[in-house]
Formats: C-alpha cells, structure tokens, sequence
C-alpha cells in the first residue's frame, strides 16, 4: 500500500493542477458607437494655414490660443495652451479648446533632414466619437474628419 501512496499523490497533484486556471481573461472593451460627435456642423476636410501652425507651436503655456477652422468658415478652435515641449529638431504644443467640450489639440513639428518641416496634429475628444486628423495633401495641411474608434484602440 505504502507504494500506490507516491505515485497518487502525484496524480492528484496533476490533476488539480491541470483543472486549475491561473489566469482570469481580460475583459475587452467594445467601442461605444453611439457617442456623440463632436464636430458635426464642421466639414470632413479642413485646409489649415503652416503660418498659424507655426504661431500655435511658439505659443507659451497659458496662454489663449486660436485655429482658424478653414479660410471659408468663421469657426475657431479656441483654448489655452497646457503644455508645450521643446527640442533642438522636435516641437510640441498641447491646447485644450475652450469652445469644443472636451476637445484637446496635439500639435508637433519636426525638422526633416532635407531641411523641410513636417507637422503632426489631433484634435481629439475621448468623450466624443468622432476627431480630426491633421495630413498633408499635395503641399497642404488638411484636418481630415474621422471616427474615434477608427484612429483610437482600447
């Protein structure tokens, strides 16, 4: 009998191991399609000036800042700028709007090595569903409209 004792309680030992689960599965977030969007009376592509690209990026922090939203429309992206970043080839700038709800404005600029500057840019609202990207298209700088879970990942 004193045989048959280790080589069972090795067999209780696998099999309460192999029945037990070590790890939980992680939940997945779904996308809330039914958010609201944020920029409905805009249109899906904004052209938007390199000159005040250029005034946002040397803004200072604190300070009341506005895009033009296109040379035809009189809207604006109004807010305050609450952080700005500087490098010898890379400049940030992040303005949250006073007049979009939620609405935050990621800009950058990077020198290129043929001597050209790119920029980068967001306007983005985790509340709403829908966004702005900033691309450049034939020499111009565009805000292109789009949807929140179609950029963003959760």
């Amino acid at each position: 009998m004193k045989n048959l004792l280790l080589p069972g309680l090795c067999l209780l030992l696998f099999f309460s191991c192999a029945t037990t689960y070590a790890q939980n599965k992680v939940p997945v977030n779904e996308p809330a399609q039914n958010k609201p969007k944020l920029f409905t009376n805009l249109p899906d592509k904004i052209p938007v000036d390199i000159s005040e690209l250029q005034s946002l990026l040397g803004a200072e922090t604190g300070k009341e800042v506005s895009l033009k939203l296109g040379q035809n429309l009189a809207t604006k992206f109004n807010g305050r700028v609450i952080s700005r970043s500087d490098d010898n080839t890379i400049h940030s700038v992040v303005i949250r709007s006073g007049n979009f709800n939620g609405a935050t404005l990621t800009l950058s600029s990077s020198a290129q090595p043929n001597g050209t500057v790119k920029f980068t840019g967001r306007i983005i609202s985790f509340q709403h569903g829908d966004m702005y990207e900033l691309q450049k298209q034939t020499d111009q700088y565009i805000l292109i409209k789009k949807n929140f879970y179609d950029v963003i990942n959760e």
